[in-house]
């Protein structure tokens, strides 16, 4: 059910004074974009008659075909509660369409709706929580941001030890104000790294929330004088940040992968399910970790999955199952990281769950020990892959997965592809310190 309809977006900015309405977008990247508009023009906005230069935006559209559309969805109305009080800033979620009136293929909101109308012809809805980590650092003099953390803190450790306290529960109650219910939040295993976690909801929803929980935290650790970062891997030799998330899938209100009389409590769907990401996971990874600097995080040592399992009981693998059961039972996804597009990285999770479902696919055995103490003879005489080792190997698969590049659209295939490659090209013929400190005095 509708949250809010238009007239009450039009009362509610009446009474709280509110003077501009950021009509907020994302690119196929995971960037946050906007445009501002005063309330004067809030009808035409809810009249869908916005119009920007799409041409403008990196991957979207070319220059001949530069006019884009933007269609608020009312239910992501929200006060930023740190502007002004009088002449407060308000935000709307917009989906992008071309001038004809048909959904832009190139909008990563509407990349996920694609998949989410095909799980709900199949009688599933989608319901994901993340677990978004972020580092908190110094800023220079300049406001410029540094890799010194500002904490020698460990995981789950408190003030005056955990410095970033002050700044996190700032982050939370701004959370709260907007309308997220949060679970859990704590410090993580590296210094000066953090986790705000929020409870679980429709894949669209926690999508936007994840986009909007990332200009929070920005925002309000810039008011704290710091940088937060959702760069995967800053700091050589501890924990990258990880984005865990968790799915599951919904059929007659009841939870899917929920089945009492299977030894782990999981239900034939939840396990074609599990089947169907571990088949496509390669072809996903570029979507999932999107940066040269994402595989800096994907290696052993760091509790980052690198090889492609699953469990029910412990945490090495690719994907676990959580604990709870009943109507908490869920998989965790546990390779993507918070640079990722969330709307993206929904949609190819889901696409190839559909996939293993759809085609009742069987996953592997349980891998039940650390396999990170397994040598690589015992991996593979248990079937264990591993995930690709670079963006450009993950960007291979990608283009080999004819079943992700479909739940993309080749409109965002293409584009997203040929900038990743230009990414990787321009990172393998830069010269970098590890390479001045290893070889300039020896030869």
């Amino acid at each position: 059910m509708a949250k809010y309809s238009r007239e009450q977006v039009i009362e509610l900015v009446k009474e709280n004074d509110v003077k501009f309405i950021r009509l907020q977008f994302t690119d196929i990247f995971g960037t946050l974009k906007n445009v501002a508009i005063t309330d004067s023009q809030l009808i035409k906005a809810l009249d869908n008659k916005c119009m920007f230069d799409g041409s403008s935006i990196e991957g979207f559209v070319r220059i001949e075909e530069s006019d884009m559309y933007l269609r608020p969805d009312l239910d992501t109305f929200v006060i930023f509660p740190w502007r002004p009080q009088q002449g407060r800033v308000a935000r709307l979620i917009c989906d992008v369409y071309t001038p004809d009136g048909m959904p832009f293929s190139g909008d990563p909101r509407n990349v996920l709706k694609k998949v989410l109308a095909e799980a709900a012809e199949m009688g599933y809805s989608f319901n994901v929580g993340p677990e978004c980590e972020f580092f908190l650092f110094h800023t220079d003099d300049s406001g410029n941001p540094t890799t010194i953390t500002h904490d020698d803190g460990g995981y789950f450790d408190l003030g005056p030890v955990d410095m970033g306290e002050n700044a996190r529960r700032d982050m939370c109650l701004t959370l709260d104000s907007m309308g997220f219910e949060i679970e859990a939040s704590h410090h993580e295993v590296a210094q000066g790294q953090h986790e705000i976690d929020f409870k679980y909801a429709s894949a669209l929803e926690t999508a936007d929330k994840i986009m909007t929980f990332k200009l929070v935290v920005k925002t309000t650790a810039q008011r704290h004088g710091l940088h937060a970062t959702f760069m995967p891997k800053p700091i050589f030799g501890i924990n990258g940040s990880g984005m865990h998330t968790n799915m599951s899938l919904s059929k007659d209100g009841k939870n899917a992968f929920y089945d009492e009389s299977d030894v782990n409590g999981l239900s034939p769907v939840a396990y074609s399910y599990i089947a169907g990401v571990l088949a496509h996971i390669k072809g996903m990874a570029a979507i999932t970790n999107p940066l040269v600097n994402s595989y800096k995080r994907l290696v052993p040592g760091y509790e980052a999955p690198c090889y492609i399992a699953w469990s029910a009981h412990n945490r090495s693998p690719l994907i676990r199952v959580p604990a709870s059961r009943g109507e908490g039972t869920r998989v965790e996804l546990r390779c993507p990281d918070p640079s990722a597009n969330p709307y993206l990285v929904l949609a190819v999770c889901l696409a190839a769950g559909l996939d293993g479902i759809k085609k009742g696919l069987k996953p592997p055995a349980s891998v039940d020990e650390n396999i990170f103490h397994m040598t690589a003879e015992s991996r593979v005489a248990k079937g264990i892959d591993n995930l690709p080792g670079t963006l450009e190997e993950a960007v291979a698969e990608l283009e080999k997965d004819a079943l992700i590049k479909d739940a993309l659209g080749e409109h965002v295939f293409a584009n997203y592809t040929e900038a990743k490659k230009k990414e990787w090209d321009d990172y393998r013929t830069k010269v970098s310190q590890w390479e001045l400190d290893k070889y300039l005095s020896q030869y």
